[in-house]
């Protein structure tokens, strides 16, 4: 973990999509014991019991809705004005992906189009944080480790959604940023840590099992990913 200037969030107004999730709803603890003012816009939980039920619900000012709705984004965010934007709102799956591809192309394109279309309206921000993945490379099969410099990609609609965000958010930053107000992407790779009630996760089904007495199925065995404790990623955004 590396130091930061904590002083910085106090007062500190921000705007977080996708704030009732895993990641999300860390976040939201996070800044809100650093002092910030948050606004949250998400569905609701998707799962029951939720992190953000149990602990992080009502901590910023709750907004529901869908990161596709152009108008709902365009208003949360003037709403509140905010200095920076953190935009996590996501289909974050594989395998829902699949079943509705339309859906998840909905949300991580255009739901990434409608934020930064927004906040070129709302003049307060100063800084946008668009959260993608390590999933947005073209795997060639190579079985090497990615760099940030290689070819965007990625064959399943998950993974070429998240590459099609961050070509969105680059065509946005290079024809209407860049002045006072500054736009970065952050890509993690797999997390785990307390309160993940998402499915087709390995330490919920490892979880799952145990409680269950049976055995851990895995999905993938012959995959290599790394993994991350959950504040590692969120002290990189």
């Amino acid at each position: 973990m590396f130091a930061f200037d904590a002083s910085f969030w106090r007062d500190r107004r921000v705007f977080i999509t996708g704030h009732t999730g895993f990641k999300g709803a860390w976040l939201v603890l996070w800044l809100t014991g650093l002092g910030a003012r948050g606004t949250g816009l998400s569905l609701p939980p998707h799962t029951n019991p939720s992190l953000f039920a149990l602990c992080a619900r009502g901590l910023c000012t709750d907004v529901y809705g869908d990161i596709a709705d152009h108008a709902l984004v365009a208003r949360a965010l003037a709403d509140c004005e905010p200095e920076i934007a953190i935009h996590m709102a996501a289909q974050a799956l594989v395998r829902p992906s699949y079943l509705d591809p339309l859906g998840t192309y909905a949300t991580n394109v255009m739901g990434t189009a409608n934020v930064l279309q927004a906040v070129r309206m709302v003049p307060s921000v100063r800084a946008v944080i668009v959260v993608t993945s390590d999933k947005v490379y073209e795997n060639d099969g190579a079985g090497r480790s990615f760099t940030e410099d290689d070819r965007l990609g990625g064959h399943d609609p998950y993974s070429n959604s998240k590459a099609c965000a961050e070509l969105v958010t680059n065509s946005f930053r290079q024809c209407f940023f860049g002045g006072a107000c500054r736009v970065a992407t952050a890509r993690a790779g797999n997390v785990i840590g307390g309160g993940d009630w998402s499915p087709f996760r390995v330490a919920h089904d490892l979880v799952e099992a145990f409680e269950s007495g049976n055995s851990v199925a895995l999905r993938y065995p012959q995959a290599v990913r790394p993994w991350q404790h959950v504040l590692d990623p969120l002290a990189g955004i």
